[in-house]
Order: structure tokens, then sequence, then C-alpha cells
């Protein structure tokens, strides 16, 4: 991994974006901008889900018109946060805490994943019942979001990456 981490480093072209404050500066509001659209969508649809929010709407609509935000998100956030990692993969790729939020998010992408699915194979979309094992599902999906959330914040704190 180490060899692999050096060449993400040394990349001229990623070099360039991390050394630009401009670019690093992008980079860095493409990874927030992303974040806010991928758990806000997944947060409002699993809120839909437990009953909490949006009871104007059926949930299969709801979360038709949300989840390509989700995933618009989730693409500014992946790209963008490759950028970053690149600019010190030496250092954050050995970061026990880097690695925790990595486990993390892609333990909350395979739940949003989950509750997707879920959501779109309903077989009355215009119906607003729902099990309680998607119930619980979108609970934890909210919970490890959040989670997400607050690891992600940490890891330059705990780590003394930055």
């Amino acid at each position: 991994m180490d060899s692999f981490y050096q060449m993400l480093f040394h990349n001229s072209f990623l070099s360039y974006i991390n050394s630009s404050a401009v670019l690093s500066d992008i980079m860095e509001a493409s990874h927030y901008l992303g974040f806010m659209l991928l758990v806000g969508s997944a947060a409002i649809v699993n809120l839909r889900i437990l009953g909490l929010a949006g009871r104007g709407r059926t949930v299969a609509s709801l979360a038709r018109d949300l989840f390509p935000w989700m995933w618009m998100g989730f693409a500014f956030a992946f790209v963008s946060g490759f950028v970053m990692f690149a600019g010190a993969a030496p250092d954050f790729g050995h970061s026990w805490v880097f690695q925790l939020k990595v486990v993390w998010i892609i333990v909350a992408l395979i739940f949003g994943i989950a509750v997707q699915l879920k959501v779109s194979s309903g077989e009355r979309p215009e119906s607003d019942s729902v099990s309680v094992g998607v119930k619980f599902m979108a609970l934890i999906s909210i919970i490890l979001w959040l989670g997400a959330i607050l690891v992600s914040v940490e890891v330059p704190a705990i780590s003394g990456v930055s």
C-alpha cells in the first residue's frame, strides 16, 4: 500500500490541485457540499420512512426525487475526498481514524443502498405503509450518517494530518 500512497502523493495532477490554495479550497467546499447533499437527502428520506418528515408525500415519491441528489452528493464527496486524500496519502493511509472513517462510510452506504432498494421495490408506491424492518433500517441509516459526520470531523484532529 505504501507504494500506492506514494504514487498518489507524487502524482503531478493531484499535487497541482492540492498545492493550489484556490483549487484545494474548491475541493474542500465540494467535499462538504457533497456530504450535505448525501446525508441531507438520505436523512429526509429516512425521516419520512419513520413518519417524522414530509408527511404530505409518499415515501416512494419523496425517495424517487431525493435519491438522485443523494448519489450526486456521494459523487462530489468521493471525487473531492480522493483528491484531498492524495495530497496526504502516506499520512492518511496509515491513520486508524481515517480508516475508521472510510469503513464507517462504507457501512452507511450499504444501509443507504438497502433502504433505497426496499423503498424502490415497494409493491404499491402510492401506499404510505412501511414495514417495521424498513423503519429499523432507516433509523440505523440515520445513526450511521450522523456517526460518519462525527468521525469525519475528528480525522484531522485525532490523526494530526490536515
